[in-house]
């Protein structure tokens, strides 16, 4: 794996990166999530991390009046108990250097299930020095660009009977309609729960007809067995034909054993997610080490292995279905029928 170039050593998250992150975390707690601030809030922290200490912090700046607990000096007992008081619409905040875990208690389901609104943080120890500073600009929340861009882009998808990912060479074909578009861009206002994993910015799809997606895309990020960000040397160019990868061009070692893995548990490799991040602090030359945060990246991501919780398809059987490995496409340009969504580094639908 080619080393990510913007870590830096640790303790480089000035005040004015503090600062940053207060106004930010306003914006997210105002704007998208809504949060009044008569409402309880129960802030969930570790300190393991500059990241996570940081956005602590921030939080206990916008949020004065809100239950703070480290989660590695109390009790799950205590945790339990500090979120059994909250009422519907409430607030829980989740910021994690690793995942925390309740034993069987699945936080941000089991909060959701009681309508309370969560703002989750995880993997914080896996982005530190720079990293983090890259972080916390992706927290950063422009109301009129997620939401304008991001409803422009769901209607282009939902209305789209083809596209075209385009890779620098190599042409990626959707000769399908798409799934109705899932917008994370923070607006619940039709969710059924509101909020979850953050940095937020991502429209995400797939091809109605799995089999009609077809041709090769350049790749220049997977994520590994870790959930890392793995970067090589040189694009890895993978061959598609009636929505299987059925040959790989420049592969690495750390990328055959992810197909390895997949064909061993599935039998064959599928592409399914057709992913439209939107994030602006993330692309091809800035990115964090957290598969699950540069998901987010501004430009196009797709998913291999049958799993896909959102979309249905009756030719793949859920139960069996185990790996969903986001891979990230160069991105040139995309096309939605003869319309050109994305140019020059950004979309324009």
């Amino acid at each position: 794996m080619t080393p990510i170039h913007n870590q830096a050593p640790a303790s480089v998250i000035s005040e004015d990166a503090l600062d940053a992150a207060e106004k930010h975390l306003r914006d997210v707690l105002s704007i998208a999530i809504e949060h009044a601030p008569e409402r309880a809030a129960v802030v969930v922290s570790d300190a393991r991390c500059e990241l996570a200490v940081t956005l602590t912090e921030a939080y206990r700046r916008n949020l004065p009046g809100a239950t703070f607990i480290d989660f590695d000096i109390v009790t799950p007992e205590a945790v339990l108990a500090a979120f059994a008081p909250l009422q519907s619409g409430d607030l829980v905040v989740l910021v994690q250097s690793t995942n925390f875990r309740l034993e069987a208690f699945r936080i941000r389901v089991e909060l959701f299930k009681r309508g309370l609104k969560v703002i989750e943080h995880p993997h914080l120890s896996r982005m530190p020095g720079a990293q983090a500073l890259c972080y916390i600009e992706s927290l950063a929340y422009d109301p009129a660009y997620y939401r304008g861009v991001g409803y422009a882009l769901k209607a282009r998808i939902d209305d789209a009977r083809s596209g075209v990912v385009d890779s620098g060479g190599e042409r990626l074909v959707f000769d399908s309609p798409f799934e109705s578009a899932k917008l994370n861009i923070g607006d619940y206002s039709a969710m059924n729960n509101v909020g979850g994993q953050f940095p937020i910015g991502e429209v995400f799809t797939e091809a109605q007809d799995l089999e009609a997606v077809n041709g090769r895309v350049r790749i220049f990020v997977f994520g590994d067995t870790a959930f890392r960000v793995n970067q090589p040397r040189q694009p890895i160019t993978l061959v598609i034909a009636k929505g299987r990868v059925t040959d790989v061009i420049d592969s690495t070692p750390e990328f055959d054993q992810v197909l390895a893995n997949i064909r061993a548990d599935e039998g064959e490799v599928w592409l399914r997610e057709l992913g439209f991040g939107m994030n602006r602090a993330f692309s091809q030359e800035r990115m964090v080490s957290d598969i699950g945060t540069y998901e987010r990246m501004c430009g196009i991501h797709l998913s291999l292995g049958a799993k896909h919780g959102v979309y249905n398809k009756a030719n793949i059987k859920r139960a069996n279905a185990r790996y969903h490995i986001d891979v990230f496409a160069v991105t040139e340009a995309v096309y939605l029928d003869d319309v050109q969504v994305y140019r020059n580094g950004a979309w324009q639908p």
